[in-house]
């Protein structure tokens, strides 16, 4: 039996997306919303394009059509490859132009964009109905890898709205969130300028002239010399295996090294409380006690986050996968010989400044001109006091989303205005690994309301999220005795899954809700 996690690990790995032959309980009551699709590209031909599972109607794959309101369920096929029966290419009208499109309630939802040409969809064949064959960014046989395309995540139910850009694959053309409640408040993620694609490909070319690391490998060119995607470290290391090999050995060496005698100290964010660990006297691993360890990973583990000693174990698995996005996310950021208390102990101002990290994250989260965005797999880890770096949007009462394609949304007065109104993240909202939440069937009566996070209703196969503790010991919130004892449970994940892990985040101290994040690593599976 496939599940959202299995399907949308699928999606991510190999860019096609089943409905689960589990299926998504359906709303009691159905509902759309409205995006507003602004071009504020230099190009009068724009398209979108819309993919998810529909929620109310049994999981089902689906597409919008060309008139951006009619949703379209394919006809299971009876080959591979094969082509769509309806138009599903959305025009955008001309430069300063808006389109509106209508959503319903959708699990694991994109939303695509393409500048010049249409993107082509195929359909294959599956137990469960049509799947839907989306485009890769590293498979060069892909009739879409030589176009110019994009996308954001979304999903959408009777609980809320969430939506995010990811640069976790790749970066290509800029894309702007702005969504509007019901109450009329406004929020925001700039997303890159216009020239944020040529920025970021510069600055890797200066990295690369600077440290001779291979940086410049991750840009994609067309024919005519410009740059048309530029790739994360783990899509570069897929088309050159021996892609930065050994670029992080020194820096790993050095970090086993400090804590054989010095505790490395690691903030679960969760009901585990904070654990600590020590470097084996051979040096081979860091080890925490009663819960596992960690061997010294290679550079595709530490840029993948999933392989190695990052991946799912045997046993303890969901605690273990907790300890380890933090290590390796302390690792990425290059924090981890500065600080020894993660990532309680980190600032934001902190991260990227050694020589050897991900300069790839650097550059892309500084091309941002708010600073937000997924650059890697878990970019929302963090201190809970700082600013998020992740560059998400959810209102549990959308109105409409303003989604800008071209970079229109990324200016200096809105950033201005961003500056003047940011607030920390409220401290009871996490976004890491915990515990395996209850089967929906067994908390459908206990909790009111439930939601998934960037591809996917319940089940994600990134990570789970979770509640930050509070201060006060005495002010953390706790749970119903039924929701404690399932809450030990260990996640259950497979150790193959190439990137994510299962997300959940319990939210609002009225309510929890359950909310998954793509990968926002959608790695480029091929």
């Amino acid at each position: 039996m496939s599940t959202i996690n299995d399907v949308l690990t699928q999606q991510e790995k190999h860019h096609i997306l089943a409905a689960p032959s589990k299926k998504v309980p359906a709303a009691a009551t159905s509902g759309t919303t409205t995006f507003n699709l602004y071009n504020s590209t230099t190009s009068n031909t724009v398209y979108a394009y819309v993919t998810g599972l529909a929620i109310n109607n049994n999981s089902s794959t689906y597409l919008l059509e060309a008139d951006g309101v009619t949703p379209y369920y394919p006809a299971n096929p009876s080959s591979n490859g094969s082509a769509l029966a309806q138009n599903c290419s959305i025009p955008l009208g001309a430069v300063g132009s808006t389109t509106s499109i209508t959503i319903p309630y959708t699990a694991g939802g994109r939303l695509w964009f393409s500048i010049g040409s249409q993107i082509t969809f195929l359909l294959n064949p599956s137990s469960t109905g049509a799947q839907i064959v989306e485009p890769s960014s590293t498979n060069t046989s892909d009739p879409n890898y030589n176009l110019t395309w994009d996308f954001c995540e979304f999903s959408y139910s009777s609980a809320e709205i969430y939506v995010n850009i990811s640069y976790v694959d790749f970066v290509c053309i800029p894309i702007g969130l702005e969504l509007t409640n019901t109450s009329g408040t406004v929020t925001h993620v700039s997303g890159l300028p216009a020239n944020g694609l040529e920025t970021i490909a510069n600055n890797l070319v200066a990295q690369n002239n600077s440290d001779g690391a291979g940086w410049d490998q991750l840009i994609v060119k067309k024919s005519d010399g410009s740059t048309l995607r530029v790739l994360n470290p783990t899509g570069g290391i897929d088309f050159n295996p021996s892609l930065f090999q050994n670029y992080w050995s020194s820096y790993v060496n050095q970090v086993w090294d400090q804590y054989v005698s010095t505790p490395l100290v690691v903030d679960t964010q969760y009901t585990w409380g904070t654990v600590s660990g020590n470097t084996s006297n051979d040096r081979s691993s860091i080890t925490f006690n009663g819960i596992g360890s960690f061997t010294k990973p290679s550079a595709a583990d530490i840029f993948g986050q999933n392989t190695g000693p990052f991946a799912a174990q045997a046993t303890n698995t969901a605690e273990l996968l907790n300890v380890g996005a933090r290590l390796s996310t302390a690792i990425n950021r290059s924090t981890l010989l500065t600080d020894a208390n993660q990532p309680d102990g980190e600032t934001v101002a902190s991260y990227y400044t050694n020589s050897i990290t991900n300069h790839y994250a650097r550059i892309v989260h500084a091309a941002n001109l708010d600073g937000k965005g997924y650059c890697f797999p878990y970019d929302d880890v963090g201190n809970s006091n700082e600013v998020d770096q992740s560059g998400y949007l959810s209102d549990p009462s959308p109105q409409t989303l303003l989604v800008t394609v071209g970079g229109g949304n990324a200016s200096a007065k809105l950033r201005a205005r961003l500056a003047a109104a940011e607030r920390p993240r409220p401290r009871f909202v996490r976004r890491s690994l915990a515990p395996m939440v209850p089967r929906i069937e067994e908390i459908e009566e206990q909790l009111p309301e439930y939601r998934d996070l960037e591809k996917g209703e319940y089940e994600h196969p990134k990570l789970m999220n979770e509640i930050a503790r509070p201060e006060d010991p005495a002010s953390r919130l706790t749970l119903p005795p039924a929701l404690e004892r399932t809450f030990g449970k260990y996640l259950e994940v497979s150790s193959g899954i190439p990137f994510h892990r299962t997300r959940v985040e319990l939210i609002r101290s009225r309510k929890f809700a359950i909310h998954h994040s793509m990968y926002a690593y959608v790695r480029p599976w091929n």
